[in-house]
């Protein structure tokens, strides 16, 4: 299935719980590529692979659970994978189109289980005007997981070196209250989510009194805080919070993504943590949604993976 022109009747059968606003261009036609490899996914292997040689080209990049891959490796990393398992996909919870960048929240039903992930993606258009070719440059699907080790076996040499060297950099670096955005997008954000992301990235870091201070600042009382399908209230995400804190130190270092279209914003973001009993130095991505409210712009809704 390769049209530009088939969205309408694509979006019934994958719908977008939470639509945003997507401009004429390249952001439609990411909404048609996103839509159609959903399709081309749920019809098996063979046309996800056939899909995959439209969508990509021999330079794309896919970080698999936190692993950097080729297009190669990453078709070879998803033979196994659904090799020992089926996968399907369900309903858009959200899609974040900004520019040649998007941000997916969505289901998957492993087996008999319902599961959810998140994606970034960065597109180019290598085609004319009337004739578009969009195609991936570079995707992060999902977070560091437990399957991060079996996919950097798959990995080529120049693709070892530069996660060798994110991974030094993710063990090394100290963001001093600053937290650049790695691809930053031409967000309009009139109203300022920007900055209220990046003053919680601050707080975070000087602790857990500072940054529950911010929550109460700018989270609503009657906010939806949600892990995978685990949904918590605000009492609820404190006390997460809590527990997160005293069992480790973790430093929020800088965003590859910040995503803003219409009320949501999408971060996918590198943390490192450290244990309280000093030992054990872990890295890793995390990606949220955030939906803010348009009368009081505080957040109403946080998703995380």
């Amino acid at each position: 299935m390769n049209s530009y022109d088939n969205t309408d009747q694509l979006i019934k059968d994958f719908p977008v719980i939470n639509n945003t606003t997507v401009y004429d261009g390249i952001e439609k036609n990411i909404k048609n590529r996103l839509l159609t490899g959903f399709a081309n996914w749920n019809l098996g292997f063979e046309a996800w692979k056939a899909w995959g040689n439209i969508l990509y080209t021999k330079d794309s990049i896919y970080n698999v659970h936190g692993a950097r891959l080729t297009l190669e490796h990453y078709q070879e990393d998803m033979y196994e994978t659904l090799g020992k398992m089926s996968i399907a996909m369900g309903n858009f919870n959200n899609m974040l189109i900004v520019g040649n960048y998007c941000a997916i929240y969505y289901d998957i039903i492993i087996g008999r289980n319902r599961g959810t992930t998140m994606e970034f993606v960065q597109f180019t258009d290598y085609g004319s005007p009337g004739n578009p070719e969009v195609r991936v440059v570079e995707g992060w699907g999902g977070v560091k997981d437990d399957t991060y080790y079996s996919s950097l076996a798959r990995q080529g040499t120049a693709e070892k070196q530069v996660q060798e060297e994110q991974n030094n950099f993710l063990l090394t670096y100290n963001p001093e209250g600053s937290y650049f955005i790695k691809y930053p997008t031409n967000n309009t954000d009139s109203r300022g989510f920007t900055g209220i992301i990046l003053e919680g990235f601050d707080k975070w870091n000087q602790g857990e009194g500072k940054y529950l201070e911010w929550v109460k600042d700018y989270f609503h009382e009657n906010v939806t805080s949600k892990y995978g399908y685990t949904n918590r209230n605000l009492d609820q995400y404190k006390a997460a919070i809590n527990k997160l804190f005293a069992e480790q130190k973790v430093t929020k270092l800088y965003l590859d993504n910040l995503l803003v279209r219409d009320d949501w914003v999408a971060i996918h973001y590198r943390y490192r943590s450290l244990n309280k009993q000093n030992t054990k130095v872990t890295f890793g991505d995390r990606m949220e949604f955030f939906k803010f409210d348009n009368e009081t712009l505080r957040i109403v809704g946080n998703w995380i993976k």
